[in-house]
């Protein structure tokens, strides 16, 4: 019996049954902050600001933790995270991981470069990190259905190094070669999945 016992308690500790589990309630509360330019549910209005809806749990923890501890510099976040404690950090990430993906509201007007951007796609091997949906998994991005300037802009980031940090050195040796209309394709095609 104490051996079943101490069996089950070391697989509940192994599996992370004592970490303390993420209030998708409270990440809502503290999302009031990120409204302004994420938008209603994580879908943003504003040019060159990302939708946080759908994405990956442990991306938008990450991302937080970069910004928080300025790996990642952005003048409009820096106020923000400074306020979040670790219990924050995982509590958005679990609300924005919770809503609907955004949705794009136009057809595609330019199928022949979301054919150029899917070509792209293949070709750079971005389903292999962010899986053949493009949804993201883990740390990695969701980037279907993402702001189309909002990813040209990330891209070009990339490519120039202004982004960079943690695990990001990846999607800096893809971005890198890529030309002006491969970024444009790219982010196109991935805007209208």
């Amino acid at each position: 019996m104490r051996k079943a016992f101490v069996g089950a308690l070391v697989f509940l500790m192994s599996c992370g049954s004592f970490a303390r589990a993420a209030d998708i309630t409270a990440g809502k509360e503290k999302a009031e902050l990120c409204v302004g330019c994420h938008g209603e549910n994580g879908i943003s209005q504003m040019e060159n600001m990302p939708s946080l809806a759908a994405q990956p749990d442990l991306f938008i923890q990450w991302q937080l933790v970069f910004f928080r501890a300025g790996t990642r510099k952005n003048e409009q976040m820096q106020p923000i995270v400074e306020q979040l404690n670790n219990e924050d950090i995982r509590n958005l990430g679990a609300y924005f991981a919770s809503l609907p993906p955004p949705k794009e509201p136009k057809p595609d007007d330019d199928p022949d470069l979301s054919k150029k951007g899917a070509q792209a796609a293949a070709g750079r091997r971005c389903a292999s990190c962010h899986l053949d949906t493009y949804a993201g998994t883990k740390a990695v991005a969701r980037v279907a259905g993402q702001r189309e300037d909002y990813l040209v802009k990330a891209l070009r980031d990339y490519k120039t190094g202004v982004r960079a940090g943690g695990a990001m050195a990846a999607m800096a040796d893809v971005a890198f070669p890529l030309s002006e209309e491969e970024i444009e394709a790219l982010a196109h095609y991935l805007a209208h999945l």
